[in-house]
């Protein structure tokens, strides 16, 4: 499914997201997620319960006909399917999409960048900004978005775990300890017929170096130099070179009380308490 794009974001959707606009409600959602804290640079402590990998998940609108990528409107997430590409090594990369730059990536996922893009926006998540280096550093901003990874083992066993939890710092060896921001890409204008594409696409999906061009990035200092990289596979927590893999994203979206600029709605007269 092809989206079209304008000088911003893509004026128009996949089919799913004008439907959740129209407020369509979809099927019975395959797991139960429990709410999910705020904190960063700490790794959520209650994990939700994840489906075993189907083929096609119930319950959930396909964002693309050529890809493997689902929106589930009642329990907030996105659901991407993949293989793992990667179990050694310095990364520059959770995650990127097939084709592109598994040589630096843990995973390598059946999507485009562009489509969870969209997901993630139609789900209410707010995009931010992407890492500035001029004049000075600027981390990324956005929407914290937690991610988890499932996969079956040679003998049936399900496994899921938080993203983090495969990656590990280069200096202390223990897993990642940052939380991924809807950090947004951006769109480049090809000069020669002057048509724009969605920059990550080209491999920048789910970054653990600062990449101007990520959808998703850390929002701490995290270098792109090969001789400076942060960040490792764990190897000791990563299946064999191509298990399928199913990713799951979801922002943690902001309730109404957390934004004090937004007025609360007043109680009716009637049920205001005794004085």
């Amino acid at each position: 499914m092809k989206l079209v794009r304008t000088g911003s974001w893509p004026a128009k959707f996949p089919f799913a997201i004008i439907l959740l606009a129209a407020g369509v409600t979809f099927g019975t959602a395959l797991w139960s997620l429990p709410s999910i804290g705020q904190e960063t640079e700490k790794p959520t402590e209650t994990k939700p319960e994840l489906p075993a990998i189907e083929k096609t998940p119930d319950g959930m609108v396909k964002l693309s006909k050529k890809h493997d990528v689902w929106l589930d409107t009642k329990r907030k997430a996105i659901v991407v399917d993949g293989k793992i590409c990667l179990r050694e090594g310095q990364l520059e990369m959770f995650a990127c999409p097939k084709g592109t730059k598994e040589h630096e990536s843990i995973v390598a996922l059946n999507c485009l960048p562009e489509e969870v893009h969209a997901g993630l926006l139609a789900l209410g998540a707010k995009q931010g900004t992407t890492v500035k280096f001029d004049p000075e550093y600027k981390s990324a901003t956005g929407e914290i978005v937690d991610i988890y990874v499932m996969w079956k083992e040679p003998d049936g066993t399900a496994k899921e775990v938080r993203a983090q939890e495969l990656i590990k710092h280069a200096k202390t060896g223990k897993a990642m300890a940052y939380d991924w921001v809807f950090a947004g890409s951006g769109f480049y204008k090809d000069p020669e017929n002057n048509r724009l594409h969605y920059q990550a696409n080209g491999g920048d999906f789910i970054c653990v170096s600062n990449f101007p061009t990520a959808t998703l990035d850390l929002p701490v200092e995290s270098t792109q130099a090969n001789g400076g990289l942060l960040f490792h596979a764990f190897t000791e927590n990563i299946p064999a070179k191509g298990t399928a893999v199913r990713v799951v994203l979801v922002p943690r979206l902001k309730k109404a009380e957390d934004n004090p600029n937004e007025k609360k709605a007043e109680k009716p007269a009637a049920e205001a308490p005794a004085k």
